[in-house]
């Protein structure tokens, strides 16, 4: 019990001198927690292997993170801004994922591994983008405007690309690391199916949580509310976004998945705002906790015998991606400033960009070695934005 004691200390402690540092020097909460990481880490040694068992109980952080941006998915707000959404925002993606693969297949890597790659490097940073653009005053502007349309359409992007990356699992990796793509856990219910069967089992777990989602929770919450005790409803919140999970899992499905669609479903709800304001703090932990351990697993000797490799790569990203951007800007009319603001402020990987990396080594679709390369290039691309 004194060993966990003094691990939680090392890890609080750590976020609690790094992360109001990096705000206060402009760099943001995400690149103070994989400072914080990398300094109780590597650097000093202070935790050990059990980061990585952290860092999988930390992973909850971001299916709470795709719960609340499905309960901000307001109907109208998004028809309104449907054409910078899905012509601004699904061009990005679909172009900087393309360059990066093109990029990545050209470097020697199998195509599997270099799809992953791009899509690892179409995404953004949506907090750091975010943080900034509102201390600067930036976001009503054009190009602030512009810049939150497509890190929203990333957001929603990143569903499909966690449910795509295990149909792309390497046969050499799987055997060389003696596991399968699975890492739902040892329940499942569908692995033992036949195909028919497999299918009408996910899209009854979907409509499950549609329904019950819109039909249920209202009820359950009013119950929850007579009662007059916060903690209980904080406990009703949680329990809804864990079970969800532990259904998406059972059936072989994306936890973030069902937590989003549950997050669209109750984006209309009366309690919506408690909702979120119970979930929040909890995703902000848990979330800082996941950089936290990023930041402990990066591998400096890696950085000190490639650095140049890890250096080119990340420039070589940021030309790639404000290029097209660029392009982007000029063919939306966004013009001027606007149109640099636009480019700069999402020419770099995101936080997303960990998530799905550790997905990918998980399930056999990028090696370890070249994961380390590339987490490096995503943290330093991170730490060039503000």
């Amino acid at each position: 019990m004194t060993v966990y004691f003094v691990q939680a200390f090392i890890y609080l402690a750590a976020a609690v001198i790094a992360v109001p540092l990096a705000k206060r020097f402009g760099l943001g909460s995400v690149l103070g927690y994989l400072v914080a990481g990398v300094v109780i880490g590597p650097v000093t040694g202070l935790v050990g292997q059990e980061a990585n068992t952290i860092q999988h109980f930390a992973e909850f952080g971001v299916v709470m993170m795709l719960f609340l941006v499905g309960m901000e998915l307001d109907p109208k707000a998004l028809w309104a801004m449907r054409i910078r959404l899905v012509g601004l925002g699904g061009l990005q993606v679909l172009l900087t994922a393309a360059a990066g693969m093109a990029v990545a297949a050209w470097l020697g890597l199998q195509w599997q591994t270099a799809l992953a790659v791009g899509l690892i490097f179409a995404l953004s940073s949506t907090a750091i983008v975010l943080q900034t653009l509102n201390e600067k005053g930036l976001g009503k502007t054009e190009g602030g405007r512009s810049a939150f349309s497509v890190l929203l359409f990333q957001d929603i992007a990143v569903i499909p690309m966690l449910a795509l990356i295990p149909l792309l699992a390497l046969p050499e990796l799987m055997d060389a690391s003696g596991t399968s793509a699975d890492h739902s856990g040892h329940l499942n219910l569908v692995n033992s199916l036949p195909g028919w069967a497999h299918g009408l089992v996910l899209v009854a777990a979907i409509g499950a949580v549609i329904v019950g989602g819109h039909y249920l929770s209202r009820p359950l919450f009013r119950y929850v509310v007579q009662s007059g005790l916060r903690e209980v409803f904080t406990a009703t919140a949680l329990m809804l976004v864990i079970g969800i999970a532990a259904l998406m899992s059972l059936v072989n499905l994306s936890p973030a998945l069902g937590a989003f669609l549950a997050g669209v479903v109750l984006a209309n709800s009366e309690f919506r705002h408690e909702l979120e304001a119970n979930i929040e703090p909890f995703k902000g932990l848990l979330l800082g906790l996941f950089f936290i351990t990023v930041g402990a697993g990066i591998n400096l000797d890696v950085l000190s015998e490639q650095w140049s490799t890890v250096v080119s790569l990340a420039v070589a990203v940021i030309a790639v991606k404000a290029a097209i951007l660029l392009g982007l800007a000029l063919l939306f009319r966004v013009h001027g400033s606007n149109g640099w603001l636009f480019t700069l402020s999402l020419a770099q990987a995101g936080e997303f960009g960990f998530v799905l990396l550790t997905y990918s080594v998980q399930n056999n679709v990028i090696p370890m070695e070249t994961s380390q390369v590339l987490s490096l290039v995503v943290a330093l691309s991170m730490f060039l934005t503000p």
